[in-house]
């Protein structure tokens, strides 16, 4: 049987290898399941055991971060604290883990598929803990508006992140993120506000444009 695990491990690690350089070279949509066939040497009937088709191949190079984030949801408690860069910790974790596979698949190679695909997975997970939480906390927010803030900030942040090559670790990406979604840009920069006053008066230029207004009465 660990013989037999081991085996299915190895061909579906080399389909999805094959599958990433094929990306590389020619870009998603050109692809045909031959393609892959070739670049990773199998037959048909191995590649057809595994995966239905070469979408089915490009979803499963992310199936082990739907585990990861079902692990940080559920450690969520409703009506509790709330970390709120848990899951996209999770995410940003993963992505750095396997950055050679983001960089390419959540590329412009990769086409929007990968996207569609993280946006159902995260907001599916999202929705169904959220849902909870509000109803805990008596909250009257939309459920649907939630999960798309969260969801698409998510992913906003993380294919920045992929196109400045993972500039930053995934621990620091995260506190940046924790900080936005914690207390939103508003916060964020308030300490660099004066309490009760509008931002336009905090630009470089209003206080020249004030003073020449002065000096012209």
């Amino acid at each position: 049987m660990a013989e037999s695990d081991r085996r299915v491990r190895r061909t579906r690690r080399i389909l999805r290898e094959a599958l990433v350089s094929l990306v590389l070279d020619k870009g998603y949509e050109r692809i045909t399941v031959q393609d892959v066939l070739d670049r990773a040497d199998v037959g048909r009937s191995t590649f057809y055991a595994h995966f239905r088709d070469k979408e089915a191949l490009l979803v499963s190079c992310f199936e082990n971060l739907g585990e990861d984030l079902r692990r940080e949801f559920d450690s969520m408690t409703p009506g509790g604290q709330i970390d709120v860069a848990g899951p996209a910790a999770a995410l940003f974790a993963h992505a750095h883990q396997h950055r050679d596979v983001y960089r390419v698949l959540c590329g412009r190679q990769g086409g929007n598929l990968v996207y569609r695909h993280l946006h159902q997975l995260v907001g599916e997970l999202l929705r169904e803990r959220m849902r909870r939480h509000l109803a805990a906390t008596d909250d009257e927010l939309p459920l649907d508006i939630v999960v798309e803030f969260h969801t698409s900030a998510t992913l906003g942040v993380l294919t920045w992140w992929i196109n400045h090559d993972f500039e930053s670790g995934p621990a620091g990406l995260a506190r940046v993120y924790r900080r936005l979604a914690a207390t939103g840009l508003t916060g964020a920069l308030a300490d660099r506000a004066s309490p009760g006053r509008p931002d336009d008066d905090r630009r470089p230029e209003a206080a020249p444009a004030a003073a020449r207004a002065e000096s012209t009465r």
